[in-house]
């Protein structure tokens, strides 16, 4: 059996889906996803690239760090993905940006060293100071 979800933007003029299995789910809490998203942290889910197709839309892209091209809406701004130079077959996508988040949970933290010290969240996964994957 292949899991299917859709997502898309906010605004509606991006929309993708991922097929297959969701099991690499994380919690970043890098300065970087931070300042890009606007948010406390980004959870992220990550599958094979062939995995993942754009239904509508075309993506604007941009570059941060120098090794990673985040993209997103460039009507609304949402952060729906990145590609990394160090794991150029996977793609990561924002969970907040499924059509049914509640149903794929993070499963670690990543970037734990840059976490802000007020935030509690899902406290009982494994954390990792860097991303080990």
């Amino acid at each position: 059996m292949v899991d299917v979800e859709e997502g898309g933007c906010h605004c509606g003029a991006l929309r993708y889906r991922l097929s297959g299995a969701l099991g690499d789910v994380a919690h970043c809490h890098c300065s970087i996803c931070r300042r890009v998203s606007g948010g406390t942290l980004v959870t992220w889910v990550t599958l094979p690239f062939e995995a993942f197709q754009w239904l509508a839309g075309s993506p604007q892209r941009y570059m941060a760090p120098e090794t990673c091209s985040r993209y997103f809406c460039g009507s609304c701004g949402a952060h729906v993905a990145l590609v990394t130079a160090h794991s150029p077959d996977s793609i990561d996508v924002t969970v907040a940006t499924l059509d049914h988040p509640e149903r794929v949970p993070a499963n670690r933290h990543i970037w734990v060293g840059s976490r802000l010290p007020w935030l509690q969240v899902d406290q009982g996964l494994p954390e990792e100071d860097e991303e080990n994957l």
